[in-house]
């Protein structure tokens, strides 16, 4: 099992490796840069190089069938994110192996899964082929108003959570519909180079979920901000936020994991 950093989640899971990029949000792709440290250490995982154009050294969309019964194995609950080195719903990820994946989830009851993509498109031809364990949040990423249709895929989703990670944010999600969805994540963009993050736009969606029963959790504030209040690195430090964002809850029922 592998530990996690990540704030909302306590151990990750990788069936799948890689990615392309198909969006701004992947501009500065943490798992792209940490594939390439991999390939550099020999890790076996992570030597299929990606499209230079789309993906980079270790990152080629790679199945690894060998890890698909590892939560088998994990007998504390934990909430599991999903192939946070890759996007389960990638288009050369094969429907059926997506089905053993959903298959291993259904059989460990006692584990919460997390799957977070930004192939919503997907969803209409592979939804009605999969079963949907009750332990599953699914989310899509939307870093800025041009891609709110993401949303409106997941809505038709039959997940027993659907959330929204708004991270990195890119610029305001006006016209964003919170109906049907449960939890959101904001977040600034961290690493050199990341670009900004106002503080108006995490505001606006904590009033967006206030008025839509939606649970927010805010994740980070993001490096610029950081740089500008001699914060950590990535603005995660809540003792030199705004009080009225320091706000990091999760959708109730939380499901199968609530610590």
């Amino acid at each position: 099992m592998a530990d996690t950093s990540i704030e909302w989640a306590t151990a990750v899971w990788n069936p799948t490796t890689g990615c392309d990029r198909v969006s701004p949000g992947c501009d500065k792709c943490y798992a792209l840069t940490m594939a390439r440290r991999l390939k550099a250490m020999g890790s076996a995982k992570y030597q299929v190089d990606g499209h230079p154009a789309t993906s980079g050294s270790g990152f080629g969309l790679t199945l690894h069938p060998d890890t698909l019964t590892d939560p088998l194995g994990w007998r504390r609950p934990e909430r599991i994110f999903v192939n946070s080195m890759s996007d389960l719903f990638h288009a050369r990820v094969p429907l059926a192996f997506v089905q053993q994946v959903f298959e291993v989830m259904a059989a460990t009851p006692q584990h919460t899964y997390m799957v977070l993509t930004k192939r919503a498109g997907r969803f209409p031809r592979v939804a009605p082929r999969l079963s949907w364990p009750s332990n599953l949040w699914v989310g899509v990423s939307v870093e800025n108003a041009d891609y709110l249709g993401r949303v409106d895929e997941l809505r038709a989703v039959p997940a027993a959570v659907r959330f929204i990670s708004a991270e990195p944010l890119l610029g305001p999600l006006d016209g964003l519909d919170l109906a049907g969805i449960d939890w959101l994540i904001a977040g600034g963009e961290s690493g050199p180079g990341a670009r900004p993050m106002s503080l108006a736009w995490v505001r606006d969606l904590l009033a967006m979920c206030d008025r839509c029963d939606t649970a927010p959790f805010v994740k980070q504030l993001g490096a610029a901000w950081a740089r500008q209040h001699g914060a950590d690195s990535k603005g995660g430090d809540w003792t030199h936020w705004p009080a009225d964002l320091r706000v990091r809850t999760y959708p109730a029922p939380v499901g199968a994991v609530a610590r």
